[in-house]
This record gives C-alpha cells, structure tokens and sequence, in this order.
C-alpha cells in the first residue's frame, strides 16, 4: 500500500465517471445489507516508506456514517478530501501523505460501526472511500462511535514514521454527536474480535492513539440547540484539539482538514491559511479558536 502519487487529472477523471446524477446514494455503491460482519479481526493497515513516498507520513480521516451525516461523507468525495490532498501537495506541511479512511457509525446499534481503507498516495484514497457503505444508523442514544477510530489507530496501524522517526501522524474525525463515553469490552469484541480486560473510555483511546497521531475532531455545527453542548463536550474531551464548522460552511471543510495537519507540524494558524482563499480562511480560522498544540511531534521512548 501507500504506493503511487496523487494527481489533479485522475481526480477528474474519476470525478467525472461519477457521471451527473451525483448523490451519496449513488456515490456510494456499497449497500448495508450486503454486509455479512462487522468483525475486524486480524485487520491492520500499514502506511510504510518506499520509492515513490521515502517518508511516509500517515494521514487518518474518519467521518460519521449515520442518518444525518449523508451530505458530509458526499462532500468528502467530491470535494474536500481532493482539494485537502492538493493543498498538501502544494505547501508540504507534511511529506509523502499516505491517507486511510475511516466510517464510524454507532458500535451500539449498527451493523457495521467501523469501516476502513487502506493507506493510499494516489487515486485510490478516493476509490477506496467511495466503496465505503453509509449505513446511515445511529441516533438516539446519546453519541456515536468515533473511539473505535482511535482504538484502531493505536492498536491496528503500523507506521514507519513511528517506528522509524519516533513522528506521529494525524488523526482527524469529523461529525455531529457527542462521542460515547466508553467502548465496552463486548463492543470491543464484536468488532474487533479482541479481549480487553476492561472497557476503555474514550479519555484513555484518545491517550492510546496520541502515542502515534496528532489527534482532532472537527464538530459539525447543524445550528441546532444542542449543538452548543455538543461542541462543549468535545472541547473538554480533546482538550484544546477540538474545531466546530457550521453546516452552511462545509464547502470549506478542506481549508479546516489542511490547517489542522498543518498546525500539527508546528505552522501557525496564520502560516497554514496564507495560501488558501480568503472567505475559506477566515471560516477555517473561527475554526481554529480553541485549537492548541503543546507537544512536540517528536516521541521519547
């Protein structure tokens, strides 16, 4: 995996033989019924050097599948990830991207709360996105399932920009629910198929995954009244790596998912935005009020 490079005409080409009829529905083909498990066993995903990325930099974006979240996982395939990808490419806060991505529904009512791809540098990240089923569950039970992202990021993925540069990638999940406080061990086992001794709670997979990755969540604000508490309980969870955009400004979501990779490296807010468009910049920068970065990308062993 990870091989290849990424280019702006193989983006048009498969964005065009999506035909015109463009919709989540027939974006993305997979289909929840299909599905025969949600077992994740024995799954692990590698980002590696090799000839065409000598310094792999793991990139993980995981996005929320469930009944309200059609348009944002429809708006990461047509725009965002493609115009993310590009801006790295263009002004390298991080070198040999190598982007896996993740579809989090509800471990507590759906069929396949945990979807991922490989790690890819090419065409591929999109290909394999698009072939992600959106299951479209969750709902009414008080949050969704983002900590199984930072359970398989710290348990699932092997690096060389860890294990070989002692570096953390970057780890970005985006959505509008406040996450579950715990993932049980039953929930672990079902979808993971591992023993824990205990259940984990969100603080200590978030802790579990900052070992390798930057880790954020970007808040979708729907302008709804809860949504305040929402985002209120994501800044105390993420503790100062948490960002909120209105629903209305997701067109600018790219600009947000290029400034915090690029604020993970040790840019300024300021620094990261200079070369993007303006309006994009100033929402990406309301974005950014209650980012902070402390550590170092560098790890001690």
């Amino acid at each position: 995996m990870g091989r290849g490079s990424y280019t702006a005409s193989d983006w048009t080409k498969l964005r065009s033989s999506l035909g015109k009829e463009r919709s989540a529905e027939n974006i993305f083909s997979a289909r929840a019924q299909n599905a025969t498990t949600t077992d994740l066993s024995g799954v692990y995903r590698e980002a590696r050097d090799n000839e065409d990325s000598p310094v792999s930099t793991p990139v993980i974006i995981g996005f929320d599948v469930t009944a309200s979240m059609g348009y944002l996982a429809e708006e990461l395939a047509l725009n965002s990830l493609n115009k993310a990808i590009m801006y790295i490419y263009k002004n390298k806060p991080i070198l040999c991207p190598q982007i896996m991505c993740c579809a989090i529904g509800d471990c507590k009512s759906d069929k396949i709360p945990l979807q991922v791809t490989q790690f890819e540098s090419d065409i591929r990240i999109i290909r394999q996105l698009t072939s992600l089923c959106l299951e479209g569950g969750g709902g009414g039970n008080g949050g969704e399932s983002y900590n199984l992202a930072w359970y398989f990021a710290a348990k699932r993925t092997l690096t060389d920009h860890y294990e070989k540069r002692r570096k953390k990638g970057v780890l970005i999940t985006i959505g509008d629910d406040c996450c579950h406080n715990v993932l049980t061990r039953s929930e672990i086992r079902r979808v993971f198929g591992d023993n824990a001794d205990y259940d984990l709670s969100s603080e200590e997979l978030i802790a579990a995954a900052e070992e390798k990755y930057h880790v954020f969540h970007i808040c979708i604000d729907r302008g709804a009244p809860e949504d305040v508490r929402i985002f209120a309980d994501w800044r105390s969870l993420m503790k100062g790596r948490a960002a909120s955009v209105n629903k209305r400004d997701i067109s600018c979501l790219s600009e947000l998912i290029y400034a915090l990779i690029s604020v993970a490296e040790g840019r300024t807010p300021n620094e990261a935005l200079a070369s993007v468009d303006q309006r994009a910049a100033e929402i990406a920068a309301r974005s950014l009020a209650y980012i902070s970065i402390s550590d170092n990308n560098n790890i001690s062993f």
